[in-house]
């Protein structure tokens, strides 16, 4: 699924190295075209989070981070670097006075470096390797300086999505080549390789939250695999509000613990952007979401027929069905039952062991075996099988 966005990426590195060396003086009506194609995982979170956090509002930053327990953005680095050693050595400019040694940007991507030097708190630049570190520190002047440049969220995504996609360029000549046969052979497992953060032409470093508890600083790095996930699915929402939308979402909820995942839905719904919510006619509405899963929280929020069942049948053909039952507000043992064909709904371990006392004739162990278990069904008929071989024995 995600192929068609790495070759628009890759593609996009290899359009802006051709166009800059065909640039020779600045034309601020012409720049390479943008990607109508979006791949937000997690090489991309912090420039989702980082676009919102600086841009968003009070509901919108508030949304984005109360469940990490984080008040607001205290800091971040952004670095980026063109003539270092991972960096491939071109030409310059055809009859340009540009001098840069490695990689060649357009006047649209020197324009958002530019912006980027401007609204640093403080800046150093290495000239032998063209490196620039950006060091940003967050308060109300911060953001305004940002809002001069950029007018939402997505367009400041834009110019920090734009700067990272150049980091394809400091893959080897020989990796993009391999890429672009497999895709041409409908190779679908190939993809491309991500390098390595010291060699990458555009990323964050030192991204850091203040606490809402102690007001301590909270490193990026430190929060767990759920709120990483968390923040980059709710801020794709909350930056992508415009009509004519579609979200593809491959088991969005993955790392979210069971009382995120009952929620996960209604968050969206909630969330607060520049068109309004999700719950009520607005723009925001105006989008269509398909998303996978494997687990029975989000088709609880989801009418029956909006629910599609993919399985494969004893010929390894696809089959595509709706649930047999309403899905909207049915409990999640129902689902997993009729959904996902788990029967019952408990784990292999214990089934195992319920169903050898069911088979025992022995009261004693099976009036030992249950105070072991935690309710179910399955413990209720065992319970009743007790009483069976109790009255049996006389015991």
């Amino acid at each position: 699924l995600s192929l068609p966005f790495l070759i628009s990426r890759s593609g996009y590195a290899k359009d802006v190295r051709e166009s800059a060396l065909d640039e020779p003086t600045p034309v601020p009506d012409t720049q390479v075209p943008d990607t109508r194609l979006m791949l937000i995982d997690y090489g991309t979170n912090l420039e989702v989070l980082v676009a919102n956090l600086l841009l968003g509002n009070d509901s919108q930053w508030k949304f984005l981070l109360e469940d990490a327990k984080l008040k607001n953005l205290h800091s971040f680095r952004c670095l980026v670097q063109l003539a270092h050693s991972a960096a491939p050595k071109s030409q310059s400019r055809r009859g340009s006075q540009s001098k840069r040694k490695g990689i060649q940007l357009t006047n649209e991507l020197e324009t958002y470096l530019n912006q980027l030097k401007s609204c640093a708190t403080c800046y150093t630049y290495d000239d032998q390797t063209e490196t620039y570190i950006f060091d940003y520190w967050i308060n109300d002047e911060t953001k305004t300086a940002f809002r001069s440049f950029w007018s939402n969220t997505l367009e400041l995504y834009s110019s920090f999505h734009k700067l990272a996609m150049l980091n394809d360029l400091v893959l080897p000549k020989k990796t993009r080549e391999r890429f672009q046969k497999d895709t041409k052979s409908r190779r679908f497992a190939s993809r491309l390789p991500e390098p390595q953060d010291e060699d990458k032409v555009f990323r964050f470093e030192l991204v850091r939250f203040t606490a809402q508890m102690t007001g301590k600083e909270v490193d990026y790095v430190s929060l767990s695999d759920g709120e990483h996930q968390l923040g980059q699915i709710l801020g794709m929402f909350c930056m992508l509000s415009s009509p004519n939308l579609l979200f593809l979402l491959d088991e969005p909820e993955s790392h979210f613990n069971p009382l995120w995942r009952v929620k996960f839905i209604s968050r969206i719904l909630d969330l607060p952007t520049k068109d309004g919510d999700r719950r009520e006619s607005s723009k925001a509405t105006e989008q269509e979401c398909l998303l996978t899963t494997h687990s029975p929280f989000v088709p609880s929020d989801m009418q029956r027929e909006k629910v599609f069942i993919f399985s494969k049948n004893e010929t390894g053909e696809i089959e595509v069905k709706n649930p047999n039952i309403q899905t909207f507000g049915t409990t999640f043992d129902t689902i997993i039952e009729q959904c996902f064909e788990v029967r019952p709904p408990i784990s292999d371990v214990a089934r195992d062991e319920i169903k050898g006392l069911m088979e025992s004739e022995n009261p004693k162990d099976i009036r030992e075996g249950m105070q072991h278990l935690g309710d179910s069904v399955e413990k209720a008929f065992l319970a009743d099988r007790l009483r069976q071989l109790m009255k049996k024995y006389g015991v």
